[in-house]
């Protein structure tokens, strides 16, 4: 029954990503945000719910390798998804089309990463208020690096109409008014809130019963199955022609879920949460490293002369992506 339960909550979550998707585009398109914006703010959050939810469910049952592992394990399969996308469509050359101002989104996204892998390395165990020293050194940096980037100059501010220029596929939620798409895309964000929990307590069981054990679960299965909402919304952004909410979902998405960290360390009673992981966290947030470089190039680089040569970034994403969960799987 538990499997039932936790396939179930993915498809739900499938599809409330879709319509979750559709409803971003129409206020991408009818207020005065943008898709780079739309997608690093509001389709992020709303996309990262499950991530909030599993790792705040499992924390406060004691779970740290769930915990950490899903947040980890899930940007480890966004830029997954970012990379397998754009291989795939490597003739739209989508990373080139997008907003140069993704490179902000992706230093920090960098810089997280390395604070995540150096809490893992040092296992600092200091507590303030009941969080640890490094979930909060975390979450500050991911606050201080928000603030930075909403007042830093654009880089293209002309990429955003370039990005959009070719014709978009009608979008089933067009017709609605941006009051209209707003509320809808709140009711979708709960029902993907609702579906990660059910992901969080199945997906526990699931360890326990298969004997595979907390961090490979964590890391892949449930890490998987929470960023099913990215993969989505970047499947319809994509389809909709809207490329800047894409890139910018993954890569807000990637930042957002840093800051779960500092979210469910106060209900880990066991200690500080990063310091009660197994070291196969570490081989998952080393892969998103590697990962995080190759997609900061491919959005600095200027235009690469052949498709081949412009896809081999993303390609390199994809390898590093199976070699880390192989890593993993027999740590």
């Amino acid at each position: 029954m538990v499997f039932v339960i936790f396939i179930l909550a993915a498809i739900l979550t499938v599809y409330a990503s879709i319509k979750l998707s559709e409803y971003a585009d129409v206020i991408s398109e009818k207020t005065a945000m943008g898709g780079m914006m739309v997608g690093t703010l509001l389709l992020a959050g709303a996309t990262s719910l499950p991530e909030v939810s599993t790792s705040f469910s499992a924390a406060a049952i004691g779970n740290a390798d769930i915990a950490v592992g899903n947040m980890v394990g899930s940007n480890l399969f966004n830029l997954f998804i970012l990379g397998a996308f754009d291989f795939i469509l490597r003739k739209r050359r989508i990373l080139d089309r997008a907003s140069r101002d993704n490179i902000y989104t992706a230093l920090l996204g960098l810089l997280l990463t390395v604070l995540v892998i150096m809490a893992l390395w040092l296992r600092i165990d200091i507590q303030i208020l009941g969080v640890g020293l490094d979930a909060l050194i975390i979450a500050v940096s991911y606050i201080v690096g928000m603030v930075v980037i909403n007042k830093l100059p654009s880089l293209d501010p002309v990429a955003e109409a370039a990005a959009e220029e070719e014709e978009e596929p009608d979008n089933p939620s067009a017709t609605l008014s941006p009051k209209g798409a707003i509320i809808r895309f709140i009711i979708a964000a709960l029902v993907i809130l609702a579906a990660g929990t059910a992901l969080s307590i199945t997906g526990d069981e699931i360890a326990i019963i298969t004997g595979i054990g907390s961090s490979f679960i964590g890391s892949f299965l449930i890490a998987a199955a929470t960023s099913l909402p990215e993969a989505i919304s970047v499947f319809v952004a994509l389809r909709l022609s809207n490329v800047n909410m894409a890139v910018g979902a993954i890569l807000g998405s990637n930042i957002f879920n840093m800051i779960i960290l500092a979210l469910s360390d106060p209900v880990y009673t066991e200690g500080t949460i990063i310091g009660n992981v197994s070291g196969a966290s570490m081989i998952i947030a080393l892969g998103v490293l590697v990962m995080s470089l190759l997609a900061l190039y491919a959005l600095i680089r200027k235009n690469s002369a052949t498709v081949m040569t412009y896809a081999l970034p993303s390609a390199i994403i994809v390898v590093v992506y199976f070699i880390a969960s192989y890593l993993n799987f027999t740590y």
